[in-house]
């Protein structure tokens, strides 16, 4: 079990739906990372919704639809560098200031996106 699995069951899915909604209220306002997405946000949220309940522990329907993940795949077609992954993190850690969570929980969570944040960097 990854250290992440526990997230989903210490928050629930409504504290992960609300994460989801903060973040592309983020991406909304910052201008590095919406001019990456559609002008509908709803398919993403959808999918990043689904992508983290999977993550942190919850129930397996992104895969079941999606298959496997392959983030960095997935990811190829833009060019993250440093700056552009600073954004997203930013983006993803103000969301997360948002809701109200044990330090713990924050901690496990902080450190997935991190690792995944400097994981999707594909250009110097």
């Amino acid at each position: 079990m990854n250290p992440f699995q526990s997230i989903y069951e210490e928050i629930g899915e409504e504290k992960i739906k609300l994460l989801v909604k903060n973040f592309y209220e983020e991406v909304s306002n910052n201008p590095e990372l919406r001019k990456l997405y559609p002008e509908d946000l709803a398919p993403a949220e959808d999918r990043l919704f689904l992508f983290l309940v999977q993550v942190f522990g919850g129930p397996q329907t992104y895969s079941e639809q999606r298959g496997h993940p392959r983030l960095r795949m997935r990811h190829m077609q833009w060019k993250i560098d440093g700056k552009l992954r600073n954004h997203w993190l930013n983006a993803m850690l103000s969301s997360m200031d948002q809701l109200e969570l044990e330090q713990s929980t924050r901690e496990k969570m902080m450190g997935y996106f991190i690792k995944v944040a400097n994981h999707m960097v594909n250009h110097a």
